[in-house]
């Protein structure tokens, strides 16, 4: 049984439901608010669905500049959800200046460390600034390094802040060698699977929306790095998912 820790179930455009019905090996999933009416979405999806589904709230660093008039409306959601995010910095696209994305990004850490939160971080060629950011925060495990494509360096850097791992698709893409050398380095144990439904479909799907059904494949390309039983990779990244984020009641 697989948790698939990030899938934007509310943003994908098909009905919920049918895409959980298509994954019965998926016990339960982390549905990613981006934005304040996302984050609202995922946090009515979790209602209606208290036994598979974990909402979260934050604003992506794409639209950080939209930071200081979702701040209050987004913060008011926080007593309602499992995690903080999904927040960070992404200087690969640029859509936001940086500055608004760093000062949003401190502000969501400042958030996940006053609720005793797990924190969902996007990190996109902004290894150094996120490092920095996240190594005075204190938040340890609770800082899950969603969609983690960083190579060796990185990987054993983060993992002396003993954040968590969370992997998608890429580390199963014919381009994805630098994520698998990377995810060597990664403790089994601090690690966690995902899809980023609708993004990132992995092979053979490549060409089409991603769905939860689609984690498994993720675990198994992380079983062939860790030279481990794909049940194994299975068991130890549920087991972290319910540590990191509390498993749906």
């Amino acid at each position: 049984m697989w948790v698939d820790t990030h899938c934007h179930l509310q943003l994908d455009g098909r009905d919920p439901i049918e895409l959980m019905d298509r994954a019965p090996d998926v016990t339960w999933m982390v549905v990613p608010g981006v934005d304040l009416e996302s984050s609202r979405a995922a946090i009515e999806l979790a209602r209606q669905h208290p036994d598979r589904l974990l909402a979260t709230a934050g604003l992506h660093p794409h639209d950080a500049e939209h930071w200081p008039s979702q701040r209050d409306e987004l913060t008011a959601l926080v007593p309602q959800v499992a995690a903080v995010g999904e927040t960070g910095l992404d200087y690969y696209r640029n859509l936001a200046p940086r500055e608004d994305q760093r000062a949003s990004f401190a502000e969501h850490i400042e958030l996940a460390s006053g609720h005793r939160l797990p924190l969902i971080v996007h990190c996109r060629d902004a290894f150094t600034d996120v490092y920095e950011m996240l190594a005075d925060s204190g938040l340890g495990e609770k800082a899950v390094l969603h969609c983690w494509t960083g190579g060796s360096r990185w990987t054993k850097r983060f993992a002396e802040l003993g954040v968590t791992f969370s992997f998608a698709g890429p580390v199963a893409f014919e381009t994805g060698d630098t994520i698998r050398i990377g995810a060597v380095h990664a403790d089994p144990a601090r690690c966690l699977v995902e899809t980023d439904t609708p993004y990132l479909s992995p092979p053979p799907f490549r060409d089409r929306p991603n769905e939860p059904a689609r984690v498994a494949l993720v675990g198994s390309a992380l079983a062939s790095v860790w030279d481990m039983d794909v049940e194994q990779v299975a068991e130890l990244t549920t087991t972290h998912a319910a540590r990191v984020f509390g498993a749906p009641s």
